[in-house]
């Protein structure tokens, strides 16, 4: 039976599901060719963990299901997900160090939630209504 690896990522409200197992190199978002992914920027962005890992990535097929958030956090949960993926899938303490010196978030989550409305601030998080005393 071939290695198979799920992992997790998430980016407030977006959280991506992502199924490492090997293959040709085909990277999947929805059901959809990373290569389809639009605007570019947020292709690129996806596309760092696999740059960075080089030739380890050649081989493995990668799946990612992502729900909730925006464009961005959900493209920001799927480069966690297949970055956190494709170091279990290789074992390799050298690919971690490499993301962990690129960028600290493709191994680790970003905890930053948006701030609750708060009552008698009009749907603001910290915004009051000003008082008047004369």
């Amino acid at each position: 039976m071939s290695k198979l690896v799920q992992t997790s990522g998430k980016r407030k409200r977006a959280i991506a599901r992502a199924t490492l197992y090997a293959g040709k190199g085909h990277v999947l978002v929805n059901n959809k060719p990373v290569s389809s992914i639009q605007p570019s920027l947020l292709r690129l962005r996806l596309q760092e963990p696999l740059l960075l890992a080089d030739k380890l990535a050649d081989g493995i097929d990668i799946t990612v299901k992502v729900v909730g958030g925006g464009p961005t956090s959900q493209i920001d949960a799927a480069r966690l997900a297949i970055a956190r993926g494709l170091v279990a899938f290789t074992n390799s303490n050298a690919l971690k160090s490499t993301y962990l010196d690129y960028d600290r978030l493709l191994l680790v989550a970003d905890v930053r939630r948006k701030e609750n409305a708060k009552p008698n601030s009009h749907g603001q998080a910290r915004s009051k209504v000003q008082k008047s005393y004369r």
